[in-house]
Formats: C-alpha cells, structure tokens, sequence
C-alpha cells in the first residue's frame, strides 16, 4: 500500500489518480472525512498532521509514502520531522516528499520551509526521493471566468516576470514512476515545463486556444491582499504570498526541463498544448 498524504488538495487528487489508474492501492490522508468522497480509496485517514498517533497509524502496512504537506503551512518543518519519525519507525521503504522548485530561496518562507524540510529528510537514514516542482499550468484555471468571460488574465506580479510552469499531470505520473519503480532512491529531481513564460505569453497563448483576445492585467497588491483578506485568507499566507510576488517581480522563477522529460521520456506538456486542453 501506498499512503498518499494532504489528499484532498489538486496535487494529492492527481497523484492518487494516477497510481490508482496502474493499479496500486492506495491509502490517502485528508484533513476532513468528506474530502475522501470521490477519491477512489477505501483506505483512508483524516486528521490533523501535526498528530503523531495519525501519523503511526498512517504508516502500518505502508511501503511507500508520498508527502504533501498543506499549503504554506507554518509548522511545515515539525510536521518533517514528525512524519519521517513514524515512517522510520513503520519501516517504510520509500519515502517521496512533495517540494518546491528552487526550496533555498530564502525571501520567500515557504521555499525556506521547504529547504528545511528537505534537510529534515537527508538526515532521516530513510530512503528518500525529492520532487522540486514549477508552478502548475492549472493555476490559471483559478481565473478561468475572468479569462474566458472579460479576456482577462489577472497577474499580481510584473506581467514580464518569467516563470516555468508544469502540468499537473506530468507531476503525477513522475511521482507514480518514482513510488513505483527502482532507480530513484536518494534523488532531489527538478520538474519544470518545456519554456519559461512572461505573463503577457500565456495571455497570448490562452487567446491563441480560445479563439478570442486575452490580455495580462496586472493586480496592484493593496487590492489582492484586500481580495485574500474578503476570502479568509489568514495574515501569514498573506504576508507569505506577497513576499512571493515580490519575488516573482524582481527575478522571476525558472527550471529547466531536461530532468522532466527524462523521467516522463517525451518532452514535457507545453502550455499551449495544456491551454487546449480546455
């Protein structure tokens, strides 16, 4: 069995489908029972994952585990440590966490987090792989109304910043192979797509697929963060996400596709190939 943690989110959802479709079974862990419901697994767990009792039961009769900590999670590292405790103690033979492409970028805490939580795992003796991937071309979709219905894309950040993106599927089914198969223990893989993009480019690209004009519009932050607050958003992931931007403004975030498409062996989905696909 494989246990596939923080399920319930789009990363955790794609992964699970994706080993269910080669026929592993699957135990996933949500936050809430009802983010189960549609999930195809009869296994699973809810709960908080700061709990060390979860995470032991968790890992009984598990030989590989997945790990995708919740979004900007402040406790990410404690929940590092707590989970490769239990999986060390479970005998878990593979253990697979979810990261961030270029973790050491200090400026933005969720990066950091996620550098630290790397080193978490070195230092576990468990036997490890590491995936470092790019922002995913289904982030757009978020803005899918405003895009199809006013030709707007909506950016908070410089419509010249250039980023790797990476489909969502393809970060799925590199996770399938490297739960899967041999050969991957001990490896930190990047996972970009095929081309950075400015944000005026996957404007272009979006209006190339739907036949109509759409144009980047950038957000000024006051509005965003007001946006973020109206929706619930907690000051922390405000504060995180701005610093991103900040980021994003000044250097952009680029990967290279070589190690994608080595493991997926084709070149990585292009954006305009995601676009349509819409």
């Amino acid at each position: 069995m494989i246990l596939v943690t923080g399920a319930g989110g789009k990363t955790g959802r794609a992964i699970v489908d994706a080993l269910t479709g080669q026929g592993e079974t699957v135990r996933v862990w949500v936050r809430r029972p009802e983010q189960a419901n549609g999930l195809p697994c009869a296994d699973w767990i809810a709960g908080d994952m700061q709990d060390a009792p979860i995470w032991e039961a968790a890992c009984q009769r598990v030989r590989a585990v997945y790990h995708i900590c919740p979004n900007l999670h402040p406790a990410e590292v404690a929940i590092s440590h707590v989970a490769v405790e239990a999986a060390s103690r479970a005998g878990v033979a593979r253990f697979v966490y979810h990261s961030v492409l270029h973790p050491q970028t200090s400026t933005m805490a969720h990066h950091w987090r996620k550098l630290e939580s790397e080193e978490v795992i070195l230092a576990s003796g468990l036997p490890f792989t590491i995936l470092q991937p790019c922002a995913y071309m289904q982030n757009v979709l978020a803005h899918w109304p405003s895009i199809t219905q006013r030709g707007v894309y909506p950016v908070p950040y410089a419509l010249d910043a250039r980023l790797s993106l990476v489909d969502l599927r393809d970060v799925a089914g590199v996770a399938a192979k490297v739960l899967t198969e041999s050969g991957h223990t001990g490896a930190i893989y990047e996972l970009a797509g095929p081309q950075p993009l400015s944000q005026t480019e996957v404007a272009e690209l979006l209006a190339e697929s739907l036949g109509r004009p759409v144009r980047a519009e950038r957000v000024a932050w006051a509005q965003w963060e007001a946006d973020a607050r109206q929706r619930g958003m907690g000051e922390e992931a405000i504060a995180t996400l701005l610093a991103m931007f900040r980021y994003y403004d000044r250097h952009g975030l680029v990967g290279n596709p070589n190690v994608l498409g080595w493991l997926l062996g084709r070149p990585p989905t292009s954006f305009a190939d995601f676009a349509s696909s819409q």
